[in-house]
Formats: structure tokens, C-alpha cells, sequence
């Protein structure tokens, strides 16, 4: 976002102490760990003590950003987008036989993450198609992040999915409120389905703010009459923007997310209770809704909102695979890839991709990010 036109970012002095500030606030909040009862939880000793030291760095980290002008966050995000880039490329590669390839698809910037071609074999060495194709709409709040700072998670997608993934670097508020990212969204999925991916090779997938957004998708596409993907991932979405359920104050303490979340400068003036924006109030065409899996922490804000919306596509008989892990905070698949919940939750995504995304053999052609 810092790079786009019409945004504003700090000066070099100031960025610096932006930065300084950060690794102070996340220091400080690791600093309590032994403070807090770090092996209590509803996991083995490594999983309850992983969980809360997350827990207190991305609170540190989220408390403070939220503290930061528009500028000053902007050339924060740059520099941690600067940092990943450097560093991801070459472990995704090494370690998970992933290559990134930054593209430009339907005028929308962002990151493929694609299995590399000897991982692209069967036990006896003969080629396999691609599974299928993954448009991703990462978290954020709908104000933050980048696509190579989802790079991690993205190239999880693609081991256990065999599918390739493109990052959308769609266009974030407050500098681009709603309706800029579906529109971003929209572009990238039209295009792909002008450059020969058919719909039923095509999965949409989001977390957080990226899954809320990832729901207006397909409110839109339906709207504009295009055709379903096979199907849809939701990682904690964020679809209640009028934020009343009772998780948002009963789960406070227990989630990584701030108390006061922001979704105003997303809104600019849209009345929460939308449902082009809350998914929540939406009424899912069963005959054009996607099968979709969905997976939520026990202990995070958005819970009861979740709840309510995969139990309102089951009603509808909408195929629906709901998974809400005991203890789990906001995006613990992401945070927390090693936890045992994390895997389950891998497990039964990978299967949806089996079961519902065709094999799909087109390969988009790009050049490979740099490093």
C-alpha cells in the first residue's frame, strides 16, 4: 500500500523510530510471559505455552500499530513487506519446494505461490496437475498487511492443497474504502477466468478481514451474474461489522486481537449491518453458494458471529464444514501452524480441495519475485 499512488508514508527518520518502537512494544510484551500462566491452556505444555507467548506478542503488535498515524503505518508495513521478501523467498523454496512469482492479474498486483516443477511429480516420478487455482484475500482488518507477508501460509495452501495461490494486493482502507477491495477482488477473478482457469478450478479463500471481504466477493460476483467458484475458505472472517455479539466482550481477554477494533475507515459511512459487508446478514443462495469450510477459535472475538454464519448456511443447505478449536484465538492456523488444531484444521482443508476443486492444468506465466 505505501508504493500505490496518493498514499502517504513517513519520512526516513521517523520510519526508524517507528521501527524501534515496535521491537520495544514486543518486547515489552513478551516480557510478561512468565507472568501470566504460560503452560495453562487446552493443549500439551509446547502447544498452551506457543499459544500464549503469540498471544502476547501479536496483542503488543497490534496495540501499537493502532497507535500509529496513516504515514507512520504505511512505512511500517513497508519495511515489514521489504523484510519479507527478502526472507521468505528462499525458505518457502527450500523448505517447502514453493516458488513465489509476483504478477499483475486483472490490473491487480500480487504474489503467485506455485509447487516447484519437481514437486509437481507421483511416487513414480510421472508429472500431476495442478489441483486447482486459490484466490487469496489476506487478513488485515481491511487496513493492513501485504501479500509477502502471507507468503508462510500461502505456501501451506499450496503443499497441502497442490494447488497454486495468488496473493491479491487488493486496495485497503482508509485510503481506499469499501468498495475498493472487492472491486480489486472481482478484477482478479474475472481475469482469471478470462486467461482460461474455469470456475470450477478456482477456490476463493481469506482470513480475517481478507474472509469478510472474500464473502462481499461472492455477494458481487452473484450480482454480476458470473459463475460460483467450487469453493470457499474462511480462516476466522471477519463478517459482523456492527461487532454485538457477545464473543466481542466475553472472548477479549482470551483473543490476540484489540479490544476496539476499527472498521470505520473500511465503512466510510456504509452502515455496518450491510450485508454487502456483513456477511452476517446475508442470505446465501443455496443453488450459488459454494461448499465451504470455515474454522474459528473457541476463544477469539468474531466467534458467536462465525457461528451464526455457518449455522445459517447449513440451513440453507449450503454444503458446510465448520471447525471451532477449544482455547484457539483469531487466525490460529496462521499464528500457530505447528499447534495440533492447526493441523486438523490443514487436514480438513485439504480435503475440501479434493473433493470439490477439479484439477486444473493452466500455469500463469510471470517472473519470479525478488529476493
Amino acid at each position: 500500500m505505501a508504493d500505490r499512488e496518493g498514499v502517504e508514508s513517513a519520512s526516513g527518520p521517523i520510519t526508524a523510530l517507528t521501527m524501534l518502537g515496535l521491537a520495544g512494544t514486543m518486547g515489552n510484551g513478551i516480557a510478561r510471559l512468565p507472568f501470566v500462566h504460560p503452560f495453562r491452556g487446552p493443549g500439551g505444555l509446547a502447544d498452551n505455552l506457543g499459544q500464549t507467548a503469540t498471544r502476547l506478542a501479536i496483542r503488543a503488535f497490534m496495540g501499537y500499530t493502532m497507535s500509529l498515524s496513516i504515514p507512520e503505518f504505511r512505512s511500517m508495513e513497508r519495511v515489514l513487506d521489504q523484510i519479507c521478501s527478502g526472507v521468505m523467498p528462499p525458505i518457502v523454496g527450500g523448505v517447502g519446494k514453493v516458488e513465489l512469482v509476483k504478477d499483475t492479474v486483472g490490473g491487480v498486483e500480487g504474489v503467485w505461490c506455485r509447487p516447484k516443477p519437481e514437486a509437481l511429480v507421483d511416487d513414480d516420478g510421472d508429472p500431476v496437475p495442478l489441483q486447482g487455482t486459490i484466490l487469496y484475500l489476506h487478513g488485515g482488518g481491511y487496513i493492513g498487511t501485504t501479500p509477502m507477508m502471507y507468503t508462510a501460509f500461502a505456501a501451506a495452501l499450496v503443499r497441502l492443497s497442490n494447488c497454486e495461490v495468488f496473493i491479491a494486493d487488493y486496495r485497503m482502507a482508509p485510503e481506499f474504502p469499501f468498495p475498493a477491495g472487492i472491486h480489486d477482488a472481482a478484477d482478479v477473478y474475472r481475469a482469471l477466468l478470462e486467461q482460461g482457469t474455469p470456475a470450477e478450478h478456482l477456490m476463493v479463500a481469506g482470513d480475517s478481514g481478507g474472509g469478510g471481504l472474500a464473502t462481499s466477493l461472492l455477494s458481487y460476483l452473484h450480482a454480476e451474474g458470473l459463475p460460483r467458484p467450487a469453493a470457499l475458505a474462511l480462516f476466522s472472517p471477519e463478517i459482523d461489522l456492527d461487532l454485538s455479539q457477545d464473543s466481542m466482550t466475553a472472548n477479549a481477554d482470551s483473543d490476540v486481537l484489540p479490544w476496539s477494533i476499527p472498521v470505520a475507515p473500511y465503512l466510510h459511512g456504509v452502515q455496518p449491518n450491510d450485508n454487502r459487508v456483513s456477511a452476517i446478514y446475508a442470505s446465501p443462495d443455496t443453488d450459488w453458494f459454494p461448499p465451504t469450510f470455515v474454522c474459528w477459535g473457541e476463544a477469539e472475538m468474531f466467534r458467536d458471529s462465525i457461528r451464526d454464519f455457518a449455522a445459517r448456511l447449513a440451513e440453507s443447505e449450503v454444503p458446510v464444514h465448520a471447525m471451532e478449536e477449544l482455547g484457539m484465538f483469531h487466525v490460529f492456523p496462521i499464528l500457530m501452524p505447528w499447534a495440533e488444531s492447526s493441523k486438523r484444521v490443514f487436514r480438513s482443508l485439504s480435503s475440501l480441495a479434493g473433493t470439490h476443486v477439479r484439477p486444473a492444468t493452466r500455469r500463469a506465466v510471470a517472473e519470479p519475485a525478488q529476493s
